[in-house]
C-alpha cells in the first residue's frame, strides 16, 4: 500500500500513538520508504533526552524502568519506552514481554512503550533502535528509556546511543563486580544497586566505589565520577534519589560540553555502521569476493591486494 510519510510525520507529532508505532514499524523493517522517513525526522530531532538502562539478566531493569516512568510522568514529561528482548535462536521469535512489568503505564496517553526483538544483533540493542529513537524524539517525547536485554561484560552498545546509561546490579547473583567489571564498569555514567533490601546490597555497593576510584585515578581534566544509588524499584524507593542523579548528569554533560560530544559521537557510529552495511551488501552483489578468494587460497594474491582490489575494482 502506498504511504504518505508526511502525513505520518506530522500525525505522530500531533501524539497519535499509532502513527508512532507505524513509523517504527517500518524503520524495524527497512521499508522502501525508510530514507524518506529519516530525511523528514532529521531536522525535528535533538531534544529528548536519552536514557540507557543495562546490566545482567534479572536485576530488575522493567521494574526499574517502570518506576522511573512514573517518577518523570509526575513531572510532567512524555516518556517513550524502547524494551528490547532476544529472540530465539532456533524459531527467531520473542517474548516481547517487557510490557507485562509496566502495565501501571498502558493507559496512559503520554507513554508510548514499544518492544523490540534483537533478531540476532549482538550488543544489547536491535539494529532499528537508533532509527526508532529518532522516531520517539521527533514525535515530542520529552524522555527515551532504552532498556537492553540482559548482558555479560562486553555487549556496551547502548553507551553510543545514551545521553545517559544506568548500569543495574544485584545482589544475590553471583559476584557483582565480575559482572560490573571491563566494559560494563567503563560505560556506566550511574551505577544502580537494585533489590538493596536483599543481604549483601551494601557490600555490592561499597565494592563498586572502591573500583569506581581505583578506575579513574589516571584521568586527567574534568571527568563525571558515576555515582553509586541504592533502590527497590518494586517499591520505588531510592527512584527519586535516581532521578536526581540523572538530572545532575544531565547538567554536568552540558556543563562540560559532553552532551554534544556525546550526541556528534552517535551520529559518527550511526554513519559508521550504515556505509559498512551499505559496503558489505554490495560485495554480496557479485562474485568478485569468491574469485579473489580462490586466487589468495592458491597463493596467487596476497589478501591485502585483494582487499585493495575489492574495495577498488
Amino acid at each position: 500500500m502506498p504511504i504518505d510519510v508526511t502525513a505520518l510525520v506530522e500525525q505522530a507529532r500531533a501524539g497519535q500513538p499509532l502513527a508512532v508505532a507505524r513509523l517504527i514499524s517500518l524503520v524495524e523493517e527497512a521499508s522502501p520508504h525508510l530514507r524518506s522517513i529519516v530525511t523528514a525526522l532529521a531536522p525535528l530531532t535533538g531534544r529528548a533526552r536519552v536514557l540507557g538502562l543495562t546490566g545482567p539478566p534479572g536485576v530488575g531493569k522493567s521494574t526499574a524502568t517502570s518506576a522511573l516512568i512514573t517518577a518523570l510522568r509526575a513531572r510532567g514529561q512524555r516518556i517513550g519506552v524502547l524494551a528490547i528482548d532476544p529472540s530465539s535462536p532456533f524459531s527467531g521469535g520473542a517474548l516481547l514481554g517487557d510490557r507485562i512489568r509496566m502495565h501501571d503505564h498502558a493507559t496512559d496517553p503520554d507513554v508510548f512503550i514499544r518492544s523490540m526483538a534483537t533478531r540476532g544483533q549482538l550488543g544489547g540493542l536491535a539494529l532499528a533502535t537508533p532509527q526508532a529513537v529518532r522516531v520517539l524524539d521527533a514525535a515530542g517525547y520529552d524522555v527515551i528509556l532504552i532498556e537492553t536485554v540482559g548482558v555479560g561484560q562486553s555487549e556496551v552498545d547502548i553507551v553510543s546511543l545514551a545521553d545517559t546509561t544506568l548500569v543495574l546490579l544485584a545482589p544475590g547473583l553471583g559476584d557483582g563486580i565480575q559482572a560490573a567489571k571491563a566494559g560494563i564498569l567503563e560505560i556506566a555514567d550511574i551505577f544502580v544497586v537494585n533489590k538493596s533490601d536483599r543481604p549483601g546490597a551494601d557490600q555490592t555497593a561499597r565494592d563498586l566505589t572502591h573500583m569506581i576510584s581505583l578506575g579513574r585515578k589516571e584521568i586527567t581534566g574534568p571527568r563525571w565520577r558515576p555515582p553509586v544509588i541504592s533502590t527497590i524499584a518494586a517499591t520505588h524507593t531510592g527512584i527519586d534519589d535516581l532521578v536526581s542523579a540523572i538530572d545532575t548528569h544531565h547538567a554536568w554533560l552540558t556543563t562540560h560540553a559532553e552532551l554534544d560530544a556525546r550526541r556528534t559521537h552517535r551520529a559518527a557510529a550511526e554513519i559508521e555502521a550504515l556505509a559498512l552495511a551499505t559496503l558489505r551488501s554490495r560485495l554480496t552483489e557479485t562474485n568478485t569476493l569468491p574469485n579473489l578468494a580462490e586466487q589468495v587460497a592458491a597463493g596467487d594474491l596476497d589478501p591485502y591486494t585483494a582487499a585493495d582490489h575489492l574495495i577498488n575494482p
